[in-house]
């Protein structure tokens, strides 16, 4: 029956919505609407998305798996759907989200505020610390080159 209602409203959208434009729905895993309905709303922030999306393809071989992959990921399994409607089951970010946030390994109504708030100050967490990573890293790989083309030109 689901299909076939998603058939339906991908039939009514028809050429008046962008064909790049996905539009899903998110399973609810007793009481996840707080989460869902912010998830959702992050996904239709067209720079959120966006940047969601290349943050995933940067990071595609990257053995990180926090929040951040989650929810990138998230965003890159919707937009990447052949059928431009349809339900998602958001399991993975759902189940990473319980498992970090004691507040929210529940299933007690939360706040969706609150979760935003949670989830926009995690993100900016999480990319200070690669991004800090990733300065420490490229630091070394810089004065190791420096001083290594150098040494190989005087020798």
């Amino acid at each position: 029956a689901t299909g076939s209602k998603s058939a339906r409203l991908e039939k009514a959208l028809g050429a008046s919505f962008p064909e790049t434009e996905h539009f899903f729905g998110l399973e609810n895993f007793g009481n996840t609407c707080y989460c869902n309905s912010v998830l959702q709303a992050l996904y239709y922030c067209k720079p959120m998305r966006e940047r969601c999306l290349e943050f995933s393809l940067e990071n595609a071989n990257s053995a990180e798996d926090d929040l951040l992959s989650c929810l990138c990921d998230l965003f890159r399994t919707i937009s990447s759907q052949k059928r431009r409607c349809g339900v998602h089951a958001p399991k993975r970010f759902v189940g990473k989200l319980r498992h970090v946030n004691e507040l929210f390994n529940n299933h007690m109504h939360q706040d969706a505020h609150e979760f935003l708030n949670y989830l926009l100050n995690e993100a900016a967490d999480l990319l200070e610390k690669r991004n800090k990573k990733a300065e420490e890293n490229n630091g070394g790989d810089k004065s190791d080159g420096g001083s290594g083309s150098g040494s190989g030109g005087g020798g």
